[in-house]
């Protein structure tokens, strides 16, 4: 193996991937299951599963744990007499899939050992070593497999990160499909399904979640709108024109916002309060948009490395500083518009603390961060968790799909110039 060459494999890394996938392999029959069970094995745990009266659905992770880790070695072996990049990359994705298992196991193996009876009030501590060893060893030999194919440093890091991060959204999302009521239940994946916990959050009539929702919606677009023709329009001034007082006037706005935005909350409930617009939706519009132009700085910046030689140029033709603004720095700054948009809708979406403080008992004119976190209150947690989990994953909707229709902006730089 030392005397060949293979153009894009880096062959020094293929006996640390197969000596790491030989010990995952080794794993599968040393000790899998606690003392009081035996200390039974991968292979042995898996047939006492065959063989058992009742269980768990998720069962099937760590059978297909099991045979791609074996799969995995029949390529490392395979490999190591007939080397190519086509069967380094199946031995990859094959890893990819062992590791994403052998992660699965650290979630279901309770529910998968206690369904079966083989254990009994198991925790993770109590996994054999052979667990452990398995578990390590997929890791490490995913990336030695990588390197081995010549896959970027940061691929590989993001890639072990990506199937470390799936796991909360994964977690989440069965949490709001789960049928067994009540915030702990000891378990990763539920025992039985339900949309019920869906229904519940729309046709509570405790928990008017879909006003909630729509309220949300309300302040996040017209605080979108409003706050992004501000910022766009404070950044274009002070980007492109020059008067009196301009760096004393940004000097202002930088040192007012260096201040902790919740400094004023109070003395802008008392303002709100005596203008009769407390405990209303209007009023975080309001607040929001009266605020906004302290938020240039990012796209001023990005407006200053438009060539000012486009402006001089229009100005020859005859175009004031409004048709410049809009025919030529907006159709220019298509990406920045974007970062303001979604970070806005964003803010406006998620924001708590000061919508918590405006409205206080009125449960009419929540919003979903308010709403939801009133649902995980102590007194209520129990009964309403799986429907907080349900809420979480309907207001993840509206970010998702403005980011997926708004992200093909972000590449297209300075092409949304046109010569005329």
């Amino acid at each position: 193996m030392k005397n060949k060459t293979v153009i894009g494999l880096r062959l020094e890394y293929f006996l640390r991937a197969l000596v790491a996938i030989i010990v995952g392999f080794v794993s599968l029959i040393l000790p899998f299951t606690s003392k009081e069970a035996g200390r039974k094995s991968m292979v042995s745990t898996a047939l006492s599963l065959l063989s058992a009266d009742n269980t768990a659905g998720v069962t099937f992770f760590l059978y297909l744990a099991l045979i791609f880790t074996i799969v995995s070695l029949a390529l490392g072996v395979i490999s190591y007499f007939k080397v190519g990049i086509k069967i380094v990359k199946a031995w990859m994705f094959v890893q990819i899939f062992a590791t994403f298992f052998w992660t699965t196991l650290l979630f279901a193996l309770k529910l998968i050992l206690e369904e079966a009876g083989i254990e009994d009030n198991f925790l993770l501590k109590s996994a054999g070593i052979g667990f452990w060893i398995g578990l390590l060893s997929a890791y490490i030999s995913l990336v030695f497999i990588m390197k081995l194919a010549e896959v970027n440093t940061g691929y590989i890091i993001l890639t072990i990160l990506g199937v470390m991060w799936m796991f909360p959204v994964f977690w989440i999302l069965l949490t709001s499909l789960r049928a067994e009521q009540g915030y702990y239940v000891g378990y990763f994946f539920p025992k039985h399904l339900t949309l019920k916990n869906f229904y519940d959050l729309f046709h509570n009539p405790t928990v008017p979640f879909g006003r909630w929702w729509l309220n949300t919606l309300i302040v996040a677009v017209c605080g979108c709108i409003l706050n992004t023709l501000i910022v766009l329009g404070t950044a274009f001034v002070l980007s492109r024109t020059r008067f009196t007082g301009r760096k004393q006037f940004m000097n202002i706005l930088m040192i007012i916002g260096m201040f902790p935005g919740f400094m004023s909350m109070i003395a802008l409930y008392n303002i709100l309060k005596g203008l009769g617009l407390n405990q209303s939706i209007g009023a975080l519009i309001v607040v929001g948009a009266a605020g906004a132009a302290m938020g240039y700085h990012i796209t001023k910046g990005y407006f200053d490395t438009i060539p000012k030689a486009i402006d001089e140029a229009a100005i020859i033709d005859g175009a004031s500083r409004l048709q410049i603004f809009t025919r030529i720095t907006i159709p220019l700054s298509k990406s920045i518009i974007v970062y303001q948009v979604l970070g806005t809708f964003l803010g406006a979406w998620s924001d708590y603390i000061f919508p918590r403080l405006l409205f206080g008992d009125r449960q009419s004119s929540y919003t979903v961060a308010v709403g939801l976190f009133w649902m995980t209150d102590f007194r209520r947690i129990d009964a309403y968790y799986t429907q907080f989990a349900a809420g979480a994953v309907v207001i993840a909707v509206p970010i998702v799909i403005l980011f997926i229709w708004l992200q093909r902006f972000y590449v297209e730089g300075l092409s949304g110039s046109v010569k005329g």
